[in-house]
């Protein structure tokens, strides 16, 4: 059983059409970041044993996103500006910047697994595409932004230690003794949602609760009850080479119970 997004979101044939459109734009321009595109999705969803079955579906969102221009309406709520360029012979002349790539947003390593778990659940390009939209400009786009927001990623790593400080404080105090800081484990976790750490169906229950709630915290505390968890081995390590090696495989664990225990503990 995989989780269901529960994003509301009613296709017309606008849309579809919409897409087509920004597809044609793929087919008759080639852009820089599509190259970062290609070279992500091979380094990372492709060698996801998950994941690597979809990545004819990553390309056909992740291009098409690139030249999505609705994309940049998300800055009005974000502390980040669009990434620009220059027309050529230009550079430096601020009349002729130009918002590059159009989405405003320079791909990252990791960026196609915001997009790899959908595909479980989504199997037309079209939707799959928005609804991945839909998500990234309401909550994903936080988690590579630096804000104050609540929802960001900075808010998000200080309630982490602020939660295994305040529920594990002998978990926290080993940790740090041995050099081995919590968040320096758990901040890829946070910065990709759990994108590639969990398994498939365990993310997309977690990801069911992000969108329930309209929250991210809930990544914080999953996090904070995964250190928890294995906290007995946590305890004997002596340094954070072998603190890193006890989180590196965390692709068995049942996130929504462990969760809940560590939130309501009995």
């Amino acid at each position: 059983y995989y989780g269901c997004v529960p994003v509301f979101f009613f296709f017309t044939v606008q849309d579809k059409l919409y897409y087509e459109q920004l597809r044609s734009y793929v087919f008759q321009h080639d852009l820089l970041v599509d190259s970062l595109l290609y070279k992500d999705v091979k380094l990372t969803a492709t060698n996801d044993d998950q994941y690597f079955v979809f990545e004819d579906f990553l390309y056909q969102v992740l291009l098409v996103f690139s030249r999505d221009t609705k994309v940049l309406s998300h800055f009005s709520n974000s502390s980040a500006t669009p990434a620009k360029s220059y027309i050529r012979g230009m550079l430096g002349v601020e009349e002729y910047a130009v918002i590059y790539p159009p989405n405003g947003i320079i791909p990252f390593h990791g960026f196609s697994m915001y997009v790899a778990p959908l595909c479980f659940v989504y199997g037309d390009p079209y939707k799959l595409y928005y609804i991945f939209r839909e998500m990234y400009m309401r909550h994903l786009f936080r988690l590579h932004t630096i804000s104050s927001h609540p929802e960001g990623i900075v808010s998000l790593c200080i309630l982490f230690e602020s939660l295994l400080q305040a529920n594990q404080p002998q978990l926290f105090y080993h940790l740090r003794e041995i050099g081995a800081q919590p968040l320096r484990i758990a901040f890829k976790w946070l910065m990709r949602a759990f994108s590639g750490y969990l398994a498939s169906d365990q993310l997309l229950l977690l990801w069911d609760r992000i969108l329930a709630y309209g929250s991210q915290q809930i990544l914080a505390v999953a996090a904070a009850a995964i250190f928890a968890f294995r906290r007995v081995n946590l305890l004997e390590t002596s340094s954070f080479a072998s603190a890193d090696a006890v989180m590196a495989d965390i692709s068995t664990l049942q996130i929504i119970p462990i969760t809940q225990i560590f939130m309501f503990p009995t």
